[in-house]
């Protein structure tokens, strides 16, 4: 059963996926955040900067795209294979109120006709594998059984399924029961996505769902970013490792921003998930959110005990 690092907007950019591979691994597969083709259909260089091979080294990356246009999809196909890449993922599961509103990601899951379409255009014409990343529904997980019927139609490498309801964005718990018809009907190989924070709930999704092809994580593999290999029989994760992570995070924030205020702004977007790791810690937590300077920030961390 693969093992995929889920995209986060703004967190898992290559300077994130380069640290985490050198500290910690585990993972199969990461996938870079999704890319917009701009309103004039046009991709430029600074929305590639994130998936150039150059700047990934060590891993396997899958590029993520989110359009519900076939002529952007297939425009932006040409361009990411022209610099390596065999496989494009769509991204029909973003709850963004922003994307939602332009018909884009979860948003697309209300033009049944629209989507089926689009999927239609794009598996006749593509020269790429194309995987699909998917919410079980806008309003209601039963509208799932109608997306599956289309989902079905096309030969995808695989559906990644994120059971939740775009109106339910990442709050409570995920709809097992949506899942469970998901993983009974689809014709595609399955990939599983939501709620994975510790190894037992990794082991769950895998003693339940034996077939699938992987297992996505996303938060909680920013909480803890060493799961991938506590879940390959690895060591756990520990104070110490953190820290290093958070030092050549630093660094390799530092070198390509060439800011303090914006590395130190990145860090806290990661610390907000990684702080979960420590128990009693609100003051130590307040220090890091009003920490104006790399050194007062280092100075909180070292206040952590695991």
């Amino acid at each position: 059963m693969n093992l995929y690092f889920a995209p986060l907007e703004g967190i898992t950019t290559y300077i994130y996926r380069n640290t985490h591979c050198e500290i910690f691994g585990g993972c199969d597969e990461y996938y870079a955040p999704f890319i917009v083709p701009s309103d004039d259909e046009k991709i430029t260089k600074k929305s590639l900067k994130d998936i150039l091979p150059e700047n990934n080294g060590g891993y396997k990356l899958q590029v993520q795209v989110l359009t519900n246009k076939s002529e952007s999809f297939l425009k932006f196909e040409k361009i990411i294979k022209e610099i390596g890449y065999d496989e494009v993922n769509i991204n029909l599961g973003c709850p963004s109120g922003t994307v939602v509103s332009k018909g884009r990601g979860a948003g697309f899951l209300r033009d049944t006709e629209g989507l089926d379409k689009f999927l239609f255009e794009v598996f006749e014409k593509t020269n790429l594998k194309v995987s699909v990343k998917t919410r079980v529904g806008f309003f209601d997980s039963n509208e799932m059984e109608e997306l599956l019927e289309i989902y079905n139609k096309y030969p995808m490498t695989k559906l990644i399924v994120h059971p939740r309801v775009r109106e339910a964005y990442y709050k409570g718990d995920v709809d097992v029961k949506s899942f469970d018809f998901t993983y009974n009907s689809s014709r595609n190989p399955l990939c599983y996505n939501g709620n994975v924070f510790t190894v037992d709930d990794y082991k769950a999704i895998e003693g339940k769902y034996p077939d699938i092809e992987g297992v996505m994580i996303g938060r909680g593999a920013i909480t803890n970013p060493a799961i991938f290999r506590e879940i390959k029989g690895g060591a756990k994760l520990n104070r110490e490792e953190l820290l290093l992570f958070t030092e050549r995070l630093a660094q390799n924030y530092n070198e390509v921003l060439k800011s303090e205020t914006f590395t130190l702004h990145k860090l806290k977007e990661v610390w907000f998930y990684m702080i979960k790791n420590f128990d009693d810690c609100k003051k130590i937590a307040k220090k890091l959110k009003k920490a104006q300077k790399l050194n007062e920030f280092s100075g909180a961390l070292n206040e952590l005990k695991i």
